[in-house]
């Protein structure tokens, strides 16, 4: 048996082994007790993002000053994002006070592995769709440029000084 030949196949199947595997990330993010509404749906979607791509997210509540005399705020807030979000994630370490801090831990209901192959999955979908547009896009062109073509022969036939 050829040794070479040995090495490259045994590399390449750790290298298809490593490219499933997904090492699992905690993305964060910060909130306040008193956030408008607007700020909380922007804060809410990226979370929305986060769990899709199937990341856990760590959300932690800062308070400050006389905040901090009023943690309940923070705990509803805590607990109107992890209402939000259920259908993607769920919680998987309840609010804790720690200091100045209230932290929450989602998790996502699919794994990182499933997430990754439904992206690869939508990619491969909307390229297809864009090479199809592409295709009919050209074939309109040239539909456009033959109906051009009789049209400047009659131009040319009727003023010939000007051809």
């Amino acid at each position: 048996m050829d040794y070479g030949k040995f090495k490259y196949e045994s590399a390449m199947k750790a290298r298809e082994a490593r490219k499933n595997q997904a090492h699992t990330v905690i993305k964060e993010m910060k909130l306040r007790p008193k956030i408008d509404p607007h700020d909380y749906d922007t804060k809410k979607g990226h979370v929305v993002r986060f769990l899709k791509q199937g990341d856990k997210v760590k959300i932690t509540i800062m308070f400050r000053g006389r905040e901090q005399s009023r943690p309940e705020l923070g705990y509803r807030l805590l607990q109107r994002l992890a209402s939000d979000v259920e259908d993607l994630g769920f919680v998987e370490s309840s609010p804790k006070q720690d200091g100045r801090n209230m932290i929450m831990v989602l998790g996502p209901h699919k794994k990182k592995t499933e997430a990754m192959a439904e992206a690869r999955e939508a990619q491969a979908a909307r390229k297809a769709e864009r090479q199809g547009q592409a295709a009919t896009s050209d074939e309109s062109v040239e539909d456009e440029s033959v109906a051009e073509a009789p049209a400047a022969e009659a131009v040319a036939e009727e003023h010939p000084a000007e051809a």
